[in-house]
């Protein structure tokens, strides 16, 4: 028996080893850390975050277009060149339509129907319904749902009455987007600022809580069984959470309806679409369909949005100088609108805009985003020694944005916090392709303005009453944690919001 067992082991081994070598007879090298979990062991045990892990990938070969790798045992091209980048996600969409499914049908019939996981014909149909959430005169009707919960947040600190209040800026502002994004998402009132164990604020911190071995090794087995997730119907998200804010959807739903209740949020929006449906729109979603988008949304909001909101905290924070000239522009525009900020105010503030742009460049708040071949593709050699990469259907791609954000190629000294990157003259310069903070192409984030809008109302009315300060806390460069797929701090983001005496 013994002899069966060591040829067992053998046959593994060399199956595994197998698999591994799929790029090295392809196309290139391969960057390959560790024998059993392929390129992205370091990042899985905590030797490096996962920042580091896409930047040691895009790396590898410096002249090339792509880098290839492995997700375990999962063969990953990844796209370096604009130009390829361009072809794959705009050109060629109908090659690379979908992303990889994390979240299975049978394992979470909620989840599963959000946008990002749908497919094909059904992602373009609830594609179509949702782009009337997003689009102008929308973002107006939201407007004064995002200001009464920015007003709210410094109410909360100016009722402190204290000339210097510290504060660790990724709880903050998790506690904002979760009051803000529960308003004009679920349209219900809730009020994390003050009250933080309250029990929406407590669920949706655990919907998003992505650290941890066991959460972390759930979403990698989707990748390496997704028939044994099929069968045994594992997500990796929490299905008692899932269906807790489904049944918040679903009820508000019925009390709207049945009491004629009309307020400017996301649910509304989507009611009155499928009430009144353009001539464009091929299916009537359902309330299981909205109750999706609307968790969907409200993750976005909770952890990518708070992500970014902390990071744009910190640059200011450590960048004294950006920081006052913002405070010019807020000042300046405040006085403008009498006091009284408006949408188109918020809008046309040059700077503001810039600052947030390069906040997104530095710490995009998706490091990666991904395609699925659909059907079999070749991407033709352009350089020298280059060979024909022939990708058949289920092929991954990435996109790395968080490297492409750092490539001193595109952006000279990439680790500067520097807005004027994105002046009106210097923008006009930026190579198309190498800015993707929201993604890019068809399946770029439809909910990118609302985004924006958030964050730069947010600062226009901290920065209207405070400025962000070093504390005895802070540390300056901040170092990631490597123990968290998303990006955060390692011992937090302690800054002072010092009352201004001047507003």
């Amino acid at each position: 028996m013994l002899w069966l067992l060591l040829l067992i082991i053998f046959a593994a081994l060399v199956f595994w080893r197998v698999k591994l070598s799929h790029w090295s007879k392809k196309c290139s090298k391969q960057i390959v850390h560790g024998w059993w979990l392929g390129s992205i062991w370091k990042a899985i045990t905590s030797k490096e975050t996962f920042p580091e892990m896409i930047l040691n990938a895009y790396n590898m070969e410096p002249n090339s277009r792509y880098s290839t790798f492995h997700q375990l045992l999962h063969p990953v091209l990844l796209i370096k060149d604009p130009d390829l980048i361009k072809l794959i996600t705009v050109k060629d969409f109908d090659h690379f339509v979908n992303h990889h499914s994390m979240v299975l049908p049978q394992c979470d019939p909620i989840f599963s129907k959000n946008l990002l996981l749908l497919k094909n014909q059904n992602w373009r149909d609830v594609r179509s319904i949702l782009a009337s959430v997003f689009t102008t005169s929308k973002m107006k009707y939201m407007f004064s749902l995002i200001t009464q919960n920015c007003d709210n947040f410094v109410s909360h600190f100016l009722q402190k009455n204290e000339p210097l209040v510290t504060v660790e800026m990724k709880e903050i502002m998790t506690r904002f987007m979760n009051d803000v994004t529960a308003s004009m998402t679920f349209g219900i009132e809730v009020d994390a600022m003050n009250n933080p164990e309250d029990e929406f604020y407590l669920k949706g911190k655990d919907l998003t809580d992505l650290s941890g071995l066991s959460r972390v090794l759930k979403f990698l087995g989707s990748f390496i069984a997704p028939k044994i997730y099929k069968v045994f119907k594992i997500s990796p998200f929490p299905q008692k959470t899932i269906q807790f804010f489904a049944a918040i959807v679903t009820n508000n739903i019925y009390i709207r309806q049945k009491q004629k209740i009309v307020r400017p949020d996301m649910i509304n929006i989507l009611l009155e679409g499928r009430k009144n449906p353009s001539k464009d729109d091929k299916i009537k979603i359902t309330d299981l369909e909205i109750a999706a988008q609307v968790i969907a949304f409200y993750f976005a909001g909770f952890e990518t949005m708070s992500g970014l909101l902390s990071f744009m905290a910190y640059e200011l924070g450590a960048n004294p100088e950006v920081q006052k000239q913002l405070i010019l522009e807020v000042d300046n525009t405040f006085d403008a609108c009498g006091g009284k900020i408006t949408y188109h105010a918020i809008s046309g503030m040059k700077y503001m805009d810039m600052v947030v742009s390069e906040a997104l460049r530095k710490w995009p708040g998706i490091m990666v985003t991904d395609r699925v071949c659909s059907k079999p593709y070749t991407i033709p050699p352009k350089f020298p020694g280059e060979k024909c990469v022939h990708l058949s259907e289920g092929s991954s791609v990435w996109l790395p944005i968080f490297a492409i954000h750092r490539d001193p190629n595109y952006y000279p000294n990439p680790e500067r916090f520097d807005p004027e990157r994105f002046n009106d003259d210097n923008k006009r310069k930026l190579k198309p392709y190498t800015y993707l903070p929201f993604g890019v192409g068809p399946r770029g984030c439809i909910a990118s303005r609302l985004g924006l809008l958030e964050a730069k109302t947010l600062f226009f009315y901290i920065l209207a009453n405070f400025e962000i300060v070093s504390v005895d806390k802070t540390e300056i460069p901040l170092r990631l944690i490597k123990k968290r797929i998303a990006m955060k701090a390692e011992g937090g983001f302690w800054f002072g919001l010092r009352r201004r005496t001047i507003i």
